[in-house]
């Protein structure tokens, strides 16, 4: 059996006021309360006293009703891992009040653990609650990444009209959603192993029980019944989506932008395994007048855990001391409170905030657009070659190379760790050593080029086997023969045997190509674990992976539809 690390709940914070909260059916919500100054307004038996001196110091001035920032989280409010008592500080040293609570079913909050359908109606009652404390102004603001940058999504379409502005950040509407899997589609997704992993994980029951399955076997569904049978109990979010997902309705109005709208902070990482679904709702809201009209972008050059492209290796650590986090707390702070600064207080205008804030990767640059992608940008093709190069015409004569997909080994994913890309900053070269891996690289870059927008690579291929898994990755590959990847895609082909074009969409891009630098793309089928192999029998890789067979794939370059990929050029030329 594999090791599990068993979080229960941290001890509280002392400077919060510990609430329950109730939901419309009667379900209690663990919720912790930071004021201003400590705790005023708070009932003296329910002070630390470190919080009764800071009230005594902060007098009356903090007992004036404010504005409220709500963190509504999975992973335990009082927890190490999300820092929230160190976020409230932050947030309350500049007169926001702060509220903070598990979602129901987790740590301290009553209910069962389901994911993501109870956060619209549980949002909307718990900013209820606060618009009828005597320390609410009756505006609330929401912020917070991933699962809790979901949980906002949902409370905006709540519709409450106490919700006055959010910022989520690397998150999406979609979060968590297995992959559509309607049969007459010959393309889909291709699934991430944490799909059906994170119910049995974050929400198997109120605790969080940290633990993986051993990769090396292909029996995952096997796997996870030893561990619910060890455990006693069972996931009613993992029942739900293995072995047949069930979808359960999100949103009341099937999309959470169908309603009202709030202003919206927006924030993506570059290198964060989520961006697909931030880049999703991005088009979503983009077909949503309403919501576009204070949809404010936001794009930074970091991961799912906010590791940073260009921090001091130092920081590259897997659990960030106090100090660190209170080092980082400005950049990851301080754009939320910028922006609450005037769709909450009311001080500046809307106009003046710029409409996209994005960072050029591979520099310190922080830039400013109206729109985006950016205008100006041209969209340039590199075109594969037989003889492994990316070259700027496409070549007249097509031919196929092939490469076999042997699911017992698989091209191995380059972290250990998906959410965590940064925090590793892995030289993708090796992997292009590998007899399953196409490469094609071009010449060096004569001088920097800034690479500004969607990326897109079409692919001709086929597949020996039932269902072929296609996966697109472009690297940046410096002088010294070190590469990192600055973009990704992947798209699954069902009835493979007959060939088809694929457009697969690598996500979008801001990134600085230095002169003497080289692009370099990587074709394969599998990266695994972060997604779960075909089997090459056209069974499902999570309850029938055990039985495998080698496919070989075929990739057509050369001629009208040979493998290709658009690049958005903003400044200078391609080599």
């Amino acid at each position: 059996m594999p090791d599990i690390l068993h979080l229960a709940p941290a001890p509280p914070s002392p400077r919060a006021i510990q609430e329950r909260v109730r939901t419309r059916d009667g379900v209690h919500l663990a919720t912790d309360v930071y004021l201003p100054g400590g705790e005023p307004g708070a009932p003296e038996e329910r002070r630390s006293g470190v919080a009764r001196a800071a009230c005594d110091v902060a007098g009356d001035r903090d007992r004036v009703p404010g504005d409220t920032i709500l963190i509504r989280l999975p992973y335990d409010k009082s927890g190490a891992y999300t820092f929230i008592p160190l976020v409230a500080e932050y947030f309350t040293a500049r007169g926001y009040r702060v509220v903070a609570q598990d979602v129901r079913g987790k740590f301290r909050s009553e209910g069962e653990a389901l994911l993501f359908v109870n956060e619209v109606d549980d949002g909307y009652d718990t900013i209820e609650w606060i618009t009828t404390q005597p320390w609410s102004n009756g505006r609330v603001a929401m912020w917070g990444d991933s699962y809790y940058g979901y949980t906002q999504w949902a409370a905006a379409a709540s519709g409450h009209p106490a919700l006055t502005a959010i910022a989520p950040r690397v998150t999406g509407t979609g979060l968590g959603e297995p992959v559509r899997r309607d049969p007459g589609d010959r393309t889909r997704g291709v699934e991430m192993g944490i799909t059906n992993m994170y119910p049995l994980t974050h929400f198997f029951g109120r605790d969080t029980y940290l633990w993986e399955p051993d990769w090396s076997r292909r029996d995952f569904s096997a796997q996870a019944e030893a561990f619910m049978e060890r455990q006693g109990r069972r996931s009613i979010s993992y029942d739900q989506w293995v072995p047949h997902p069930v979808p359960l309705r999100r949103f009341p109005r099937g999309s959470a932008f169908a309603g009202p709208s709030v202003p919206v902070l927006h924030t993506i990482g570059w290198w964060d395994n989520c961006a697909p679904l931030s880049w999703a709702d991005v088009a979503e809201i983009a077909r949503h007048p309403n919501w576009d009209a204070h949809h404010f972008l936001r794009i930074e050059s970091i991961d799912h855990e906010n590791h940073a492209l260009l921090e001091p290796d130092a920081d590259r650590v897997e659990d960030r001391s106090e100090a660190q986090i209170r080092a980082m707390l400005p950049g990851y702070l301080d754009p939320a409170l910028e922006f609450f600064e005037v769709f909450v207080r009311g001080n500046g205008r809307a106009a003046d905030i710029p409409r996209v804030t994005w960072s050029l990767g591979g520099t310190e640059e922080l830039r400013t657009e109206e729109v985006w992608p950016p205008e100006g940008i041209r969209v340039q093709r590199r075109f594969a070659t037989p003889d492994g190069s990316l070259a700027a015409e496409r070549p007249d004569r097509a031919e196929e190379l092939g490469w076999q997909h042997d699911p017992a080994d698989p091209v191995p994913s380059s972290v250990p760790d998906a959410f965590s890309y940064l925090r590793h900053l892995p030289d993708e070269a090796p992997l292009g050593e590998r007899d399953d891996v196409l490469t094609f690289v071009s010449g060096p870059q004569q001088n920097d080029v800034d690479l500004a927008g969607p990326v897109v690579a079409r692919a001709s291929v086929r597949s020996t086997g039932p269902v072929m898994d296609c996966f697109v990755r472009l690297l940046d590959l410096a002088p010294d023969g070190t590469a990192l990847r600055i973009a990704r895609g992947q798209l699954q082909l069902r009835g493979a045997t007959d060939p088809e074009t694929l457009e697969i969409d690598l996500g979008q891009l801001g990134y600085r190509l230095r002169a003497g630098h080289r692009l370099r793309v990587h074709v394969s089928s599998s990266d695994y674990p972060e997604f779960l192999p075909q089997p090459g029998t056209g069974g499902d890789p999570w309850t029938e992976g055990e039985h495998m067979e080698t496919n070989t794939q075929f990739l057509r370059v050369g001629g009208v539809d040979g493998f290709a990929i658009e690049l958005p050029v903003l400044d200078g030329e391609l080599a």
